[in-house]
């Protein structure tokens, strides 16, 4: 089969390889229909790891995928061969103590498509799975709108973890995929009052469109005193999305007393640092937001129930031999790209 292998940094070729085999009762042999580049892809392709996850080079990434089922060990019940499904990319022990407390994202065997260490990605033509990963869609939605699935379950997870009312006024910071999703599962709980910003101006025009209260560019304009202007209490929950210091410092201002402020975005620097006397002085919450848990078949019944539109996010489709230019615009946010699929049976 051909996989996309990551040879060394910024380096990306067209492979001939082994393909998978089944080797457990529940695994599934998948042959993948698209890929969505990620940004944790993306860290991967740019600098070999995320934090004490180091690629071993050769290694092939992508977690965000739609799929179609070829093959079934002799235990699988809830696929059949022929079934389009939507991935799940972690695999998960159910035995240790964190599974056994419905953590199942911190699982302490996790398992994880595309994670150095871990599991090869699904970059590839085929690739096994166990059984318990994956949601067949039964043509409720679309294979695209499956892979989108993925990064709106950790959006789904995250204004779950927030735990606010449709009262409450949110503001998204980083406008990309997952912040984009989080303002759509916040609007599918009947959050309207939300704020977001980007430092792309493509981004910015599509957030807009996608019904935000208000979004800037925080390049041009001062965004914290513009958000405060609107909202002089300030803000009950702040989504970072960005991983970016200056975001986070703008989080911390537009934060009232008793905020939390949601961790998703994903640093490339090894430590962030917060104001201590803003923290302390407004006692607010931090809350670590770990991929996600048990989000994915929400996040599919939310789109398949045209609550949530996700259709609009993939702006750019690729070839598997032109995967060096996908990741290139994605890692250099080029042509006003949002999600960029590398289709691999159409």
């Amino acid at each position: 089969m051909q996989a996309i292998i990551l040879t060394d940094i910024k380096k990306l070729e067209l492979r001939d390889i082994p393909s998978p085999k089944i080797t457990s009762d529940k695994d599934i042999l998948l042959k993948t229909k698209s890929v969505g580049v990620c940004g944790s892809d993306v860290h991967y392709y740019e600098t070999g790891r995320i934090g004490s996850q180091v690629v071993q080079f050769p290694f092939i990434v992508g977690h965000e995928c739609s799929a179609i089922v070829t093959e079934t060990g002799k235990g699988v019940t809830r696929v059949k061969v022929g079934d389009m499904v939507a991935v799940d990319p972690a695999m998960v022990c159910h035995e240790c103590d964190q599974c056994r407390q419905g953590r199942e994202n911190t699982c302490r065997n996790l398992r994880f498509l595309g994670c150095p260490g871990q599991a090869d990605g699904c970059l590839s033509e085929y690739f096994v799975m166990p059984e318990d990963s994956l949601f067949p869609l039964h043509g409720k939605i679309t294979s695209d709108q499956a892979v989108l699935s993925e990064p709106l379950s950790i959006a789904v997870y995250a204004v779950k973890q927030s735990q606010f009312s449709p009262s409450a006024n949110i503001a998204v910071l980083g406008a990309g995929p997952i912040g984009l999703g989080v303002m759509a599962a916040a609007q599918f709980q009947g959050i309207n009052d939300i704020y977001m910003t980007d430092r792309i101006d493509d981004r910015v025009l599509i957030a807009q469109k996608a019904h935000a209260r208000w979004c800037g560019n925080p390049d041009g304009e001062n965004i914290v005193d513009t958000i405060m202007n609107q909202q002089p209490a300030g803000i009950d929950a702040v989504f970072e999305c960005a991983g970016q210091q200056d975001a986070l410092d703008q989080a911390l201002d537009l934060l009232k007393p008793g905020g939390k402020l949601m961790l998703i975005g994903i640093p490339r620097e090894e430590r962030i640092s917060f104001i201590i006397d803003r923290l302390r002085r407004k006692e607010i919450t931090l809350i670590n937001v770990r991929r996600q848990n048990n989000c994915v078949q929400p996040a599919i019944d939310m789109i398949a129930a045209g609550r949530v539109d996700v259709d609009y996010m993939v702006t750019h489709r690729f070839r598997p031999e032109q995967a060096q230019e996908a990741f290139d615009m994605v890692a250099g946010y080029e042509d006003g790209v949002i999600k960029a699929l590398i289709d691999f049976h159409t």
